[in-house]
């Protein structure tokens, strides 16, 4: 068997990407996402068997990196206000660079083609960040409320501080950044 070539691999991931940015998931054939990557539909079945074997593997695929950029330099020995604040700048810097996989991924966990297998993957990978809350709570330096609460003041000042940013309403700087972390950490401590 011919081993699958990388270039004509990325190409369908960032063609699915778009096409689901610029769509959304539901609509997406598999056609489609052949045409936009230049490649035939039956070449497309090489790789992926399935529009939901595709998504499958996108969505793991993005989690994982996502994840990975997400622990990027935030080191378990670190203060906890240094590590939320590490956490907090890696995950809007990859929303920022990052808003095409963001959206797929937002949409797969939303979609019915969420595998079993992924949301034991997703719940998994967020476990890790709600034991760092936990532990905080523990400390008493985070709120004592319910996690969902934590969850939802990180994310969404993150999720907001890149929309802004990406809409030049606020400028991607450190001032913004910082002023951005503050208020969030302003929210969530005890």
């Amino acid at each position: 068997m011919k081993p699958k070539d990388e270039e004509k691999l990325k190409k369908i991931v960032q063609a699915t990407y778009t096409l689901v940015q610029q769509r959304g998931l539901s609509a997406l054939t598999m056609a489609e996402i052949a045409r936009a990557a230049g490649i035939a539909t039956s070449t497309l079945y090489i790789y992926f068997d399935s529009k939901q074997a595709l998504l499958d593997a996108l969505y793991q695929q993005a989690k994982t990196a996502t994840f990975d950029r997400l622990i990027a330099n935030g080191a378990p020995d670190m203060a906890l206000k240094a590590r939320i604040r590490r956490i907090w700048l890696n995950m809007l810097e990859n929303r920022l660079n990052n808003p095409a996989e963001i959206v797929f991924m937002e949409q797969y966990t939303s979609s019915q083609f969420l595998s079993a297998a992924n949301r034991e993957l997703g719940g998994r990978l967020s476990a890790f960040f709600s034991d760092i809350l936990i532990g905080g709570q523990a400390e008493e330096t985070l709120k004592p409320v319910a996690l969902p609460f934590l969850t939802a003041i990180f994310a969404g000042s993150v999720q907001e501080t890149a929309r802004l940013m990406r809409q030049n309403v606020l400028p991607d700087d450190e001032a913004s950044r910082a002023t951005g972390f503050l208020l969030c950490w302003d929210a969530i401590k005890a």
